[in-house]
């Protein structure tokens, strides 16, 4: 084991990482500032906080949340404030399905499955791609992907550290990247879902809400990932000379790969069934509007993510043998749930955060003060765009959770955005963007210790400064290349997702 303490003691790592431990556990910071709402609420209406709101021409005051009827509704809400949070059943009803098909063993096998066949010429760029599409699973891709990329790398003949960092930057600096919707699309977009409601009680946030941006993230971060490997971390590394015997990689059972060409058959039926209830004018899937953007299968896409992923899940795990009954079905959706119980507590005390922010306008008037500075600076959509994403990375550093993080950050820079005239969808990619980048060197990412301790397998010198050290470039060029990625997208004013455009 590293003697983390050892290694982080001194300069600039160590105050990251001594600041980042002064920090409350995430669910006592809500319960701090959801007190903290309590008190500036009653300051705030005795010093009379106002101001008109630019859209209704009303004047917005502060509500004291500590008077008679404020205290009245606290005591009668609190139950209704944690069950009508958006993101706790979104993220519960995601976590059933994806809980089935990681059981099973389809994400894992797909994922070894598309490494094993790869081409020595282009096993980095899928190494780095698969720890990015392995976050539709959550952690699946800390304790398979990345252990994974050193064994890829040294069977070839290549540096295992450099593997492993390729993975790495993938899983985590790609976090909010994927091909397909992942259990933060959701969780995020509720949160933003609550946040927008500030000013419009009727938004909603879809979880596809970033898709396209996300889609495309996906490639091109692939690619920078591939560049910073070959460029600056084997070159940095040299030729591996460790006494670490080479590890064979699993090879796909003929059970395995049985199961496979039934998932993909079920997958091409059931993607026929929801077209065919999508294309025709008077489709059976189409929303109120006869609009493919307001149907069932966008606005209800948890439901339709739940379903595939249970089907394939158990088709899959029936053909390999993981599955012998529905007890074993089951016993997959609580194991996932499992990993919901600090989840839970979290949601209680950000649920009460908000709610308190929301009813107290103190959330109404930071957002209409914050936008008429940002007008009166006149910086403009793309400096704004730039100074977020620096910000959302630096608050990342001290803080691990991207939910914990968007619900103190959303119901302030949404609001803001909302009343610049920019969308709640473009808000939340770009504060997507700066969270993911500072993943890779930050000690207070909950398993920045696990990512040591694999990287001390072939380095027994390893520690925090060996790990950040082999990391900063990923951050540097993701950085770079993400937000001019993102430029572009404003410049040529493209769709962030289905419906989700950039502008209010």
């Amino acid at each position: 084991m590293v003697d983390m303490k050892s290694k982080s003691g001194k300069g600039f790592l160590g105050i990251i990482e001594r600041g980042g431990n002064a920090l409350p556990h995430p669910a006592s910071l809500f319960g701090i500032l959801a007190i903290s709402v309590l008190i500036f609420s009653l300051v705030g209406s005795l010093l009379n906080w106002n101001a008109i709101h630019p859209a209704t021409g009303e004047t917005v005051r502060t509500i004291n949340l500590l008077s008679k009827d404020g205290l009245h509704r606290i005591l009668l809400d609190m139950v209704n404030n944690y069950t009508g949070f958006a993101p706790l059943g979104i993220v519960m009803v995601a976590l059933l399905g994806i809980g089935i098909a990681e059981s099973s063993g389809l994400i894992s096998t797909s994922i070894r499955l598309m490494v094993s066949r790869s081409p020595a010429s282009i096993i980095t760029f899928v190494v780095v791609m698969s720890g990015i599409i392995s976050n539709i699973a959550s952690d699946l891709g800390y304790v398979l992907i990345i252990p994974l990329g050193a064994i890829i790398f040294h069977s070839v003949g290549r540096h295992p550290i450099a593997g492993m960092a390729a993975a790495f930057a993938g899983v985590s600096g790609g976090f909010s990247a994927n091909l397909l919707i992942g259990t933060i699309d959701p969780l995020l977009a509720g949160i933003s879902t609550e946040a927008a409601r500030i000013i419009d009680a009727e938004y909603y946030v879809l979880p596809t809400a970033n898709y396209y941006f996300m889609v495309a993230s996906t490639l091109l971060l692939s690619i920078a990932g591939t560049w910073v490997t070959h460029r600056f971390v084997e070159p940095k590394l040299g030729k591996y000379s460790g006494d670490v015997a080479q590890d064979a990689l699993e090879e796909i059972t003929s059970q395995e790969k049985r199961g496979l060409r039934w998932v993909s058959v079920i997958t091409v039926v059931i993607i026929a069934v929801i077209a065919a209830g999508l294309i025709p004018e008077n489709g059976i899937l189409r929303g109120p509007d006869n609009t493919v953007f307001t149907s069932p299968v966008l606005k209800g896409f948890i439901g339709v993510l739940f379903i595939v992923a249970a089907i394939l899940g158990i088709v899959f795990g029936a053909i390999t043998g993981k599955f012998k009954n529905d007890a074993d079905v089951v016993k997959g959706m609580v194991d996932s749930f499992k990993t919901l119980a600090a989840f839970l507590v979290l949601v209680f005390f950000a649920a009460q955060f908000v709610a308190f922010f929301k009813w107290s306008n103190l959330g109404l008037l930071i957002a209409i003060k914050g936008a008429e500075i940002l007008n009166s600076m006149e910086i403009g959509l793309i400096p704004l765009v730039i100074l977020f994403i620096i910000l959302s990375g630096i608050i990342n550093m001290f803080m691990g959770s991207a939910s914990a993080k968007w619900a103190i950050l959303g119901p302030v820079f949404i609001p803001m955005f909302m009343l610049l005239g920019y969308s709640p969808e473009l808000s939340q990619v770009v504060y997507r963007i700066g969270d993911s980048i500072t993943n890779m060197i930050s000690p207070m990412m909950s398993f920045f210790a696990l990512i040591i301790v694999y990287y001390a397998k072939y380095d027994k010198n390893a520690g925090i400064g060996t790990l950040m050290s082999t990391m900063i470039p990923y951050t540097i060029v993701f950085f770079i290349v993400w937000t001019l990625l993102l430029i572009g997208w404003i410049l040529l004013d493209i769709p962030l997702g289905p419906g989700a455009g950039l502008y209010y």
